[in-house]
């Protein structure tokens, strides 16, 4: 007899997958008791039952690689605790490398992991042959080997979660269809099914293949995709030896998963069939599978036979081409969706199997603490916005995501899949100068100039980059230039109390008369910095914010959340990104190009460093703000749309003489790093505060503010670690990620790496145990290459700022 289901539940979380049932496990094990899972067959029938189940750790960044530590920790406990054995094999992973460049990849990665204290050992031909001794060498540089890397059984691993989740006081519902979501404001108040109706405080969307569907009922669109994922599993024979690790040949685009007396092989294929883009996937089609195609999966088999040969005397037992989500961008969806107070989602996890463990820890630490316990940006579903759940943007990104899947990622490379939907009005004429554009949240952006049609290539030593990046830095600091900025993202706040909610937010004070204008952090009630961003009064009652191109939804959702805390009356938030676009004139001759076009006072006495004030640029109206981000003088046009191209145009024909030119956001990263200029998500992120960034000297200690009773905590007590930068004896090439060394021994990590071609120097910043950030000597590695560093006091460029305050 069917259990009657529950009129109301504290939680109730809807799919009854590996991410789903453990997102339940974990908050019952956390003490709610009060926890409904609603799965709409049976456990397991959406993507994880037919799921390989391989399991590997390591992610480029820290956090990312330890989350997927907490699932292998989780997985090796999790049977003897709940009684269902879950099938875990720590046999280690196994990743070949058949190119030079391939190896370059896993060296760096290397240093990546020593960086933060991960297990990674390169191994060479011979000693990849005896750990894998079906291989054939033909080709293989090297190999990279994590020894507690495995696999799992992804139908026993989810039964565990769900017995562990029911010991915990959970009750689960399968054969429940959730038809419905109802929405009263800002909350899902009650979760609709085919069995009846439940009033919930926070809902969970973990429905995997039908995510997308379940985000409409709440009206929120996910950009989660779903494509066809093809692999074979061969037949048994005793060629197939015991205590093989699994093998990885992104070269190849395979894997190799040992079974018992056999292999299961899978890859990534180029072209995958996309499902049901627009619709989304069929509700009926649970436990489903699509026909397997041979002539398809012959890309993937044929590389794999001729590095395992016994592949070619071993039949194919069976073909699986089964749906598996992805996002645009290959990574999963996770936390608070915006503009719901209680509705959160876990979905598009291409290795759902491997992550599930940690997802669903920290999914239930954010459902329950209101953060998932360390910075997940890279899966924030507040990393995508509309453009990206559009669904042919969507299933054209995913698409190219899955079939890049195990392709070399070089620093700094751009997707090509649905280009150029966002455009500055001054688009066409960059790229008749011969921009090369970027992609930023949808928006094409300059990344650097090539008017004779040379760019840098792809690689690991920023071959070419001094032709061009250096090029436009170099003239950025000599000269005069102008930057297309117009993808900022930029809020305007209204109301009478809009200057006390910012100040609320804001660690430095906004409250200034108008044009004045504050750089600034907003805090969680931590202390970590949830936003980095310029504050501008336009009025009294009137402010900008300006924030990051791809940060708008998310530091959008932060005001909005606070708004609704601190009280949303007398206070307006609205998003005038598309209105105006922004020319950046910066360099030691900005003030001579801008008085022959400005009708306004632009001296140092007249327009004072960081304030802002309304100007004629010829017949455009403009707001000039003054202020840099690489180091000169400078100034922020913030122009109406429509008179972008004018005042472009009247810039240069008054800066002709004076060599005005452009520059891309390149030559911004090398430039920013000589004056130690942060950016967030590398060097600043919600797992730090501004005293240990270096950024202390800009809080208001004198008011109110969030976070302000940790931070004052913090500033007593001291901090653990510190910001520095380096700057390295030997010009390696440097992108973030290496590690940082004292008397051989790893002690940090770098979080921004470029070359300052200024100060003829490879620059990184990256945080150090505080006993020893005050240390001059230092050793950086990159590549398996070691250099030593030298700690920059202050700015390695201009330190005491007189290129800026004159």
């Amino acid at each position: 007899m069917n259990k009657p289901l529950p009129s109301q539940s504290r939680i109730v979380v809807i799919g009854g997958g590996a991410v789903g049932a453990s997102i339940a496990y974990h908050l019952t094990r956390a003490g709610e008791r009060d926890v409904v899972l609603l799965e709409k067959t049976r456990l397991t029938d959406g993507a994880t039952w037919h799921a390989a189940g391989l399991v590997g750790q390591f992610r480029t960044h820290p956090n990312l690689t330890r989350l997927m530590q907490d699932s292998v920790r989780l997985f090796a406990t999790l049977g003897a605790e709940t009684g269902q054995e879950t099938g875990w094999s720590p046999v280690g992973s196994l990743r070949v490398a058949a190119s030079r460049d391939r190896w370059m990849e896993f060296r760096r990665a290397a240093t990546a992991a020593r960086g933060f204290g991960f297990e990674m050992a390169l191994l060479g031909p011979d000693e990849a042959k005896r750990r894998y001794p079906l291989m054939a060498m033909d080709g293989v540089v090297g190999a990279a080997f994590i020894a507690d890397d495995g696999h799992v059984d992804p139908y026993s691993l989810t039964q565990a979660y769900a017995k562990g989740m029911r010991a915990g006081g959970g009750r689960i519902f399968e054969g429940v269809m959730v038809t419905g979501l109802t929405r009263k404001g800002g909350r899902i108040s009650h979760v609709v099914t085919d069995k009846g109706t439940i009033e919930a405080e926070i809902v969970v969307n973990a429905a995997g293949l039908w995510a997308r569907q379940v985000g409409w009922m709440a009206g929120v669109k996910l950009p989660a995709g779903v494509v066809q994922h093809q692999f074979m599993v061969t037949e048994k024979s005793d060629l197939i030896p015991d205590g093989l690790p699994t093998l990885r040949d992104p070269d190849g685009r395979y894997y190799a998963k040992p079974e018992p007396g056999a292999l299961a092989i899978g890859g990534w294929e180029r072209a995958p069939p996309p499902v049901n883009p627009v619709e989304g996937f069929p509700w009926e089609n649970a436990h489903h599978l699509f026909d397997g195609d041979v002539d398809r999966f012959a890309e993937v088999f044929e590389p794999a036979a001729r590095r395992i040969p016994v592949l070619n005397d071993l039949g194919m037992r069976t073909l699986v081409n089964g749906p598996i989500p992805i996002s645009p961008d290959g990574e999963p969806i996770m936390g608070p969706a915006p503009g719901l107070e209680n509705f959160f989602v876990a979905c598009a996890f291409t290795s759902g199997i491997a992550a599930s463990g940690g997802a669903g820890k920290a999914m239930a630490n954010w459902i329950l603490e209101g953060d998932p316990g360390l910075d997940l940006w890279a899966f924030d579903v507040r990393r995508f916005g509309p453009l990206h759940a559009n669904p042919r943007y969507l299933h054209a990104r995913a698409v190219e995501s899955y079939s890049r899947y195990y392709d070399i990622h070089w620093p700094g490379e751009e997707g090509q899949a649905a280009r150029g939907a966002r455009r500055s009005a001054l688009y066409q004429t960059l790229a008749a100068k011969g921009a090369v554009h970027g992609s930023k949240f949808g928006w094409e952006r300059p990344n650097w100039f090539a008017p004779e049609g040379d760019s840098p290539a792809m690689g690991w030593q920023r071959e070419g980059e001094a032709e061009t990046v250096g090029r436009e830095h170099r003239a950025a600091r000599a000269g005069v230039v102008t930057i297309d900025m117009s993808s900022f993202t930029k809020f305007e706040i209204t109301g009478p109390r809009a200057c006390a909610f910012l100040q609320h937010l804001a660690v430095a004070n906004i409250d200034k008369a108008p044009g004045g204008a504050a750089y600034t952090q907003l805090c969680n009630a931590r202390g970590g910095i949830e936003a980095d961003v310029t504050i501008i009064r336009r009025a009294e009652d009137r402010f900008w914010l300006i924030t990051g191109s791809a940060l708008g939804v998310r530091d959008g959702g932060w005001l909005r959340m606070n708004r609704a805390r601190f009280g949303s009356e007398g206070v307006e938030i609205r998003d005038i990104t598309s209105a105006y676009g922004v020319i950046n004139l910066a360099g030691p001759l900005a003030r001579e190009v801008l008085e022959r076009v400005a009708d306004a006072d632009v001296s140092h006495a007249g327009h004072p460093f960081m304030t802002a004030r309304e100007i004629n640029i010829g017949h455009a109206p403009a707001l000039a703000y003054r202020v840099t981000y690489i180091g000169e003088l400078g100034w922020e046009l913030y122009i109406p749309t429509e008179y972008m191209q004018h005042a472009y145009e009247t810039l240069h024909q008054a800066g002709a003489d004076l060599g005005l030119s452009d520059i891309g956001y390149r030559a911004i990263d090398s430039l920013r790093l000589e004056k130690r200029f942060l950016a967030w998500g590398s060097d600043i992120t919600p797992d730090y505060n501004p005293i240990e960034a270096g950024l202390g000297f800009l809080i208001d200690w004198n008011k109110d503010f969030l976070g302000a009773e940790a931070l004052a905590r913090i500033k007593a007590e001291g901090v653990s670690r510190k910001l520095v930068c380096l700057a390295l004896d030997e010009p390696l090439a440097v992108f973030g990620g290496e590690a940082i060394l004292v008397d051989g021994m790893a002690v940090g990590q770098t979080t921004s790496g470029n070359f300052g071609y200024t100060v003829g120097k490879s620059l990184v910043l990256g945080y150090l145990p505080a006993d020893l950030a005050a240390r001059n000597a230092f050793e950086v590695e990159a590549f398996g290459r070691r250099s030593g560093a030298v700690r920059v006091v202050g700015a390695a460029y201009d330190p005491e700022r007189r290129k800026i305050l004159i």
